[in-house]
């Protein structure tokens, strides 16, 4: 019993500590006041602020572009490199593809940034592409790091995957290609799922290697804020914020049901396999 009560005092003390400041990131949002120590009334002041700060606006708009396509190029790289290393064996040179592609996982970002920076400038010395920092370079760089963690999620999924659907389809004529859209795609769709979503969420809260690779015109949501919070935290950020968690939350919830969904059609088929 002791036990139990320690474990969940834990876990309130951890969930407390994670959600309470964002809870009143939120709650201060709708301040009157610009000072975060006195509450004024309930309003709507910095939010009406918010949408006419062309800057800001501009600034998350880009972010988003950025956080979308990075994600979805990402989460194509991501997954054909997770069923490489799931499904191939043991080919030559896998020891250094699964290296590489595992690389930015555990490489600072400062290092990672000035890596991709030298790149950029090089290829511009030599071939006059990319021409300048901006938008390209950023999702580029965005790519980069974001695909090892969609490999990751997409390979433990493949990995615990029951490989014998995969054979059973094949037995009966099924082309690898068609396997592939039909059996496995539709198992490991909650992974991609969660991987365009971790993806997405990375990209979009990029800071370090973004101020390495950026331009003028092509400051994201991150840089906008930091600069920000170096002259004096605006209440407008406080608002930003409080819509961000809502559309992330909203987010969330529909993967968790897509999830929920497709776990359970996954069950019904292996059931229906199993009894076949």
């Amino acid at each position: 019993m002791p036990k139990s009560w320690f474990l969940r005092i834990g876990l309130v003390t951890g969930l407390l500590f994670l959600y309470l400041p964002i809870l009143l990131l939120v709650i201060l949002s709708f301040n009157a006041n610009r000072s975060v120590a006195v509450w004024s009334g309930f309003s709507f002041h910095w939010y009406r602020e918010l949408f006419n700060d062309q800057q800001l606006l501009s600034a998350a708009w880009l972010s988003v572009q950025v956080a979308f396509v990075s994600a979805t190029f990402a989460v194509v790289l991501g997954t054909l490199a997770g069923l490489m290393l799931a499904r191939f064996g043991a080919f030559r040179g896998r020891a250094l593809f699964s290296g590489m592609v595992s690389a930015p996982l555990v490489m600072p970002e400062v290092i990672l940034g000035l890596s991709l920076l030298l790149l950029f400038v090089s290829l511009e010395q030599l071939t006059g592409w990319p021409e300048g920092r901006g938008m390209l370079t950023i999702i580029l760089s965005h790519i980069t790091f974001t695909m090892a963690f969609v490999t990751v999620v997409v390979q433990s999924r493949l990995v615990s995957m029951d490989a014998s659907l995969e054979e059973a389809a094949m037995d009966l004529g099924a082309r690898p290609a068609k396997v592939f859209f039909v059996i496995t795609l539709p198992i490991i769709a909650p992974a991609i799922v969660s991987g365009w979503l971790l993806a997405f969420t990375l990209s979009l809260d990029d800071l370090v290697i973004t101020s390495f690779v950026s331009g003028p015109g092509s400051t994201t949501l991150p840089q906008v804020v930091f600069s920000s919070v170096r002259l004096g935290l605006s209440p407008k950020i406080n608002a930003l914020a409080t819509i961000v968690v809502a559309i992330v939350a909203v987010g969330i919830i529909i993967a968790g049901i897509y999830n929920a969904r497709q776990e359970r059609m996954r069950q019904l088929d292996e059931k229906m396999a199993a009894q076949g």
